[in-house]
């Protein structure tokens, strides 16, 4: 036998293991281990690298089959490279976030000899099921992954479709090979209580219940609290299967930090195991089926996931993959997988910069995902099941990351996951009878992570860009709910917090766009002036932004502050945070001392900045509050420094190798950032319809346009002359007409037509300026 493996996106021909040709069309350039570390040592910082997950996913789907190699700790994705054991397969994922991350349920793990309850430890303090993996065998790409579990000989191959996920496991010969599955497995924590049932001799169906009290999102903080109910189908049958049952007192806490204690595995490892029961219901189960294999037998399992009801994930394994094999399932992801991505076609660019950008717009079609099932019922916000086919449910709102750049990118290339998610987030809004949108959503619940009002920017951005599948009054009225539970005091700011001073500031202003819009002229004028809060916290005396208390006092100033993290600040720190005024640059500039003041001090802000661009006190690609940031120059009159800046961050801050992301993925903001960059067009301020032209990475760029909304057809951007050498524009056209600004509007993307930049070696700073 031979494997294949992706080495800085080319393949090798090696001895045995996984088996797969490079993918045909444009996944060919994804490479799903970009960004799949956890490590806070690589990162050099609390926050890690990318936390991306290298598994099998389909587009926006509910599944995701991916290996896990860590249970506990700050691992969202259940996987960081530099690991070198599995402990299992799960069928979902998070991607690229912190706060210790939730799902990863329904683990399953390909065993053989002796039967063992727990995963055990990668230092092997603990012994347990958990095996060594060829990382030499490891392979990953769209809809794929594969790899061969040493320890037992075992090849393992995932693929899914939207709503089910498939597992192939390649055996030697042996007595006692087995399939087992942990169903109190959850990323981050554990279900509390489980239920499984065999249904006939090839099925087993059931279901995990994760409320707050088992951990996960915030280890529990974060309120998530859902049910995954599912369908699995095994190619062998159920001969001789077990379960295993764990009394976990009433007592004990549950956890992340108490579930991977070594008294609650301990208690887990001693569990009983029943074989003469076809049901059971436990706080902690397990199941095993075990059958003898020859050499290189194959035996698949094929498995539905709900989050509504087990007939639910019934419903959806027999319209998605009953009838297929592994391949033809693998196919299918793989064609989607090159569907959704010709959503952009770029020309030029090596492999490794080809590798970069497609890995980017694939993690950006990861979330938010779907969550209804495919007869178009979900799980509401009210604890009822919901039917509506108007639209598709989704999930994961990581809203204080994705309103900078990736809902701004999928305005141009998804309007209708828009709107998908728009009317997602009025449903939780009305069922939850909150009345107000969450900020960060997951699974209907409000979580409360991070700050801000990140939805009406959401909103504001789709709305005044013409994207308006919703019922726009309900949505306004939710959004301004929202603003009035969650804002600035009514002193004008946030009381020591220049963050919340900062967002609260912008996101009224975002309201007030969409007042205007539909009318509602008195809610506008009340908005915008709000939205000048952030006025409020300017210490003149210290001539930057300040903590001020709530008797109006500034704190004490030094200039050291500005760059002490956390002092004011959530993720960032004064001098970071300060450059947040999006929807007011001329303001801004004249608090901050006029324009060349802030041109010296912007311009020291990135040239401080470490080459590569991690974690640091100046401009911090690793996070978001800067994200906005380098698209400042173009809206103060030197565009070429824009261009400059950007092409250094798309150069230094992305990489075709695991540490390729210098921070946490988000749900995919820190890809939606670069795909826009890289394609010379990215926003300084989302609810306006303005994007600001910038140095493209590649020599043409097609954006295929979405018909059901737009006109256009396709817009192209085309960088004539263009190379790492040459990032400056020289001049431009639109159309065949010269065109001597340094942004262009939505509607000339949606109306379709072509951009062209010539480009140069040295700045032209008499272009963009008008």
């Amino acid at each position: 036998m031979k494997r294949i493996i992706c080495m800085s996106g080319i393949f090798f021909l090696l001895l045995s293991g996984c088996i797969h040709g490079e993918p045909a069309g444009l996944s060919k350039y994804v490479n799903p281990f970009i960004g799949a570390s956890t490590s806070t040592k690589l990162a050099g910082t609390y926050h890690g690298l990318g936390k991306t997950f290298p598994g099998a996913a389909y587009p926006f789907g509910m599944v995701q089959v991916s290996p896990q190699t860590v249970t506990g700790g700050d691992n969202g994705s259940g996987y960081s490279d530099e690991h070198r054991t599995i402990e299992g397969f799960a069928f979902t994922q998070m991607s690229g976030v912190g706060w210790y991350g939730d799902l990863g349920n329904f683990m399953t793990m390909p065993t053989s000899g002796k039967l063992r309850l727990i995963a055990g430890k990668e230092d092997g303090t603990m012994a347990g099921y958990r095996s060594a993996y060829d990382k030499a065998s490891e392979q990953a790409s769209a809809g794929y992954y594969c790899t061969t579990l040493t320890d037992y000989g075992i090849k393992v191959e995932a693929t899914a479709s939207a709503h089910c996920g498939v597992l192939r496991f390649t055996y030697p010969a042996h007595t006692h090979s087995r399939i087992q599955i942990d169903l109190a497995r959850r990323v981050g924590g554990t279900s509390t209580l489980q239920y499984i049932k065999v249904k006939d001799e090839h099925t087993v169906c059931g279901w995990m219940k994760c409320p707050p009290e088992g951990g996960g999102w915030g280890n529990g903080s974060g309120n998530a609290d859902y049910t995954v109910y599912f369908y699995a189908v095994f190619s062998k049958p159920l001969d001789d299967y077990g379960f295993w049952s764990a009394d976990i007192p009433d007592t004990w806490q549950r956890k992340r930090q108490d579930v991977t204690s070594d008294a609650y595995q301990q208690r887990i490892s001693q569990a009983p195991v029943i074989r003469d029961a076809r049901e059971i219901k436990g706080k902690h189960l397990g199941f095993f089926t075990e059958f003898a294999t020859r050499n290189d037998e194959a035996v698949t399992m094929k498995v539905g996931i709900s989050f509504v009801d087990m007939q639910g994930a019934e419903n959806n394994y027999r319209q998605e993959i009953s009838a297929k094999d592994f391949d033809s399932v693998r196919q299918e992801a793989e064609e989607s997988w090159n569907r959704e991505l010709s959503r952009i076609r770029i020309k030029g660019g090596g492999r490794d910069e080809k590798t970069v950008f497609y890995t980017a717009l694939y993690h950006t079609m990861i979330d938010p995902r779907i969550v209804s099932d495919v007869d178009g019922r979900y799980a509401g916000a009210d604890g009822r099941v919901h039917r509506d086919t108007s639209f598709t449910k989704r999930t994961i709102f990581s809203g204080w990351d994705v309103f900078r750049s990736q809902f701004p990118l999928q305005t141009v290339i998804n309007p209708r996951m828009v709107d998908d998610e728009i009317n997602s987030l009025v449903s939780v809004a009305e069922q939850s009878g909150r009345a107000y949108y969450p900020r960060w959503e997951l699974l209907n619940a409000y979580s409360g992570c991070m700050i801000g009002n990140p939805a009406i920017s959401v909103l504001a951005d789709a709305y005044v860009k013409g994207i308006r599948g919703y019922d726009a009054e309900k949505a306004y009225a939710y959004a301004v709910n929202t603003a009035e539970t969650f804002g600035n005091d009514s002193c004008g700011y946030t009381p020591l917090n220049v963050s919340k001073t900062l967002e609260y500031a912008y996101f009224d202003w975002c309201l007030s766009r969409l007042a205007e819009a539909l009318g509602h002229n008195d809610d506008a004028g009340v908005y915008g002036k709000r939205a000048q809060d952030y006025r409020n916290t300017f210490d003149r005396e210290a001539g930057w932004f300040n903590l001020r208390r709530a008797d109006g006092r500034f704190e004490p100033w030094a200039d050291s502050l500005r760059i002490r993290e956390h002092y004011g600040c959530v993720e960032s720190n004064l001098y970071q945070q300060g450059w947040f005024v999006p929807h007011d640059i001329p303001g801004m500039v004249e608090l901050m001392g006029g324009k060349e003041k802030v041109l010296a001090d912007l311009s020291a802000f990135f040239e401080k900045a470490p080459e590569n661009l991690r974690w640091n006190q100046h401009y911090n690609h690793a996070n978001e509050p800067v994200h906005l940031v380098p698209f400042l120059f173009n809206r103060l009159g030197c565009p070429w420094l824009t261009q400059k800046w950007t092409r250094h961050i798309c150069s230094n801050a992305y990489k075709n190798s695991v540490e390729g992301l210098v921070g946490n993925e988000d749900v995919g903001q820190m890809s939606a950032w670069y795909v826009l960059a890289a394609i010379g067009i990215h926003p300084s301020c989302p609810g306006s319809a303005r994007y600001e032209i910038t140095s493209p990475v590649f020599d043409e760029v097609r954006i295929n346009l979405d018909p059901s909304y737009f006109k256009g057809g396709s817009f192209v951007i085309k960088a004539l002359n263009n190379s790492g050498k040459n990032r400056y524009i020289q001049k431009a056209r639109l159309n065949g007409r010269p065109y001597n600004k340094c942004y262009i509007d939505f509607e000339d993307i949606a109306s379709g037509g072509v951009l062209e930049l010539f480009m140069g070696d040295t700045p032209n700073k008499e272009w963009g300026t008008d």
